[in-house]
């Protein structure tokens, strides 16, 4: 019988779920055990497969858009925010409908409308078309936002006369937002920032450890589904932290494990909307081919928690 290789694998604090990803699927959950299935829930209510697919097996529908949602069922609107126009169209038509948008979304949302208020035409630094950024740019009218996307947008954009304002993406690369805010500072010295940093805790807190991970291995694994930023920005961060082999992994079935056969010392981590059972999987998979020796790194804990809807607080 040959002998297991041996191999070290350091997990990441914090990694995972975020409080507004937990509350996200909460919502849906109690919504389900309040009204019975089934529930219906605008987009995916988080950017992962595993967690909608778990939620449908439940009872929860997954639908484009308010149309395919019948008048007597509740329908759930995802963690990621909505233009102001679909609670309304809701509205008209009487739906019960349930505000899964995390709170940090909704911050970015309050500042965005108090900044057109003002009268302040909005820079807002993210992923053009991502969900996120579609739900801010519907608090206001068309026009009122320009989206910077990179450094070379923040130098060559030419906004309206008039003063300025900047927003972020929740999710975004804390370092190339920097460079992208601090170029927008020195064209427009007068812009109007945030209270407190638009990108939420869980993607700054998840982008430190992966960069303290990637300083001590050979490779590191992020587990996380191809259209979720914050999962995306974690392979980025590791690879400009000096580990070239960052991989985004959806599961223990998407490890190549070639390239671990190279490794001595793996890092593991998982994006915010990527549940814990999936990283037990890959730390099974790990232990069935090597001598594996297990350890998780120092970090911060997150004791952040936020409340459910009014309509849930009962369940």
């Amino acid at each position: 019988m040959t002998e297991k290789k041996a191999l070290k694998l350091t997990l990441a604090k914090p990694r995972g779920f975020c409080a507004g990803v937990d509350r996200a699927v909460l919502i849906v959950e109690e919504a389900l055990a309040k009204f019975g299935a089934p529930v219906y829930v605008r987009h995916e209510i988080v950017h992962n497969k595993r967690v909608v697919d778990g939620l449908r097996d439940k009872g929860a529908v997954f639908v484009d858009e308010l149309d395919a949602v019948p008048n007597d069922r509740p329908v759930i609107f995802s963690a990621h925010g909505v233009p102001k126009a679909v609670p309304q169209a809701a509205d008209m038509r009487g739906l019960n409908w349930l505000d899964a948008t995390c709170p940090l979304v909704s911050k970015v949302h309050i500042e965005t409308e108090r900044h057109f208020e003002n009268n302040r035409h909005i820079l807002l630094i993210g992923h053009a078309g991502h969900p996120e950024l579609v739900g801010t740019m519907g608090q206001v009218p068309n026009g009122a936002i320009t989206v910077i996307e990179t450094r070379h947008d923040a130098e060559t954009v030419s906004p309206p006369k008039g003063a300025l304002a900047y927003a972020t993406q929740t999710t975004l690369s804390v370092s190339d937002t920097a460079e992208i805010v601090a170029t927008l500072k020195a064209r427009f010295p007068d812009i109007a920032e945030p209270h407190k940093d638009d990108i939420c805790y869980a993607t700054t807190n998840r982008q430190e450890a992966v960069q303290a991970l990637a300083g001590e291995t050979d490779c590191v694994l992020v587990i996380g589904a191809d259209n979720s930023s914050n999962s995306q920005r974690l392979v980025e961060v590791a690879r400009q932290s000096g580990c070239p082999h960052a991989m985004l992994i959806g599961s223990a079935d998407d490890i190549d494990w070639a390239q671990i056969d190279r490794a001595e010392h793996v890092g593991l981590t998982a994006g915010a909307s990527a549940p814990e059972e999936i990283t037990q999987e890959v730390i099974d998979a790990f232990a069935a081919r090597y001598t594996l020796s297990v350890n998780e790194m120092a970090g911060r804990d997150e004791l952040v928690s936020f409340k459910l809807p009014h309509q849930l607080r009962s369940a």
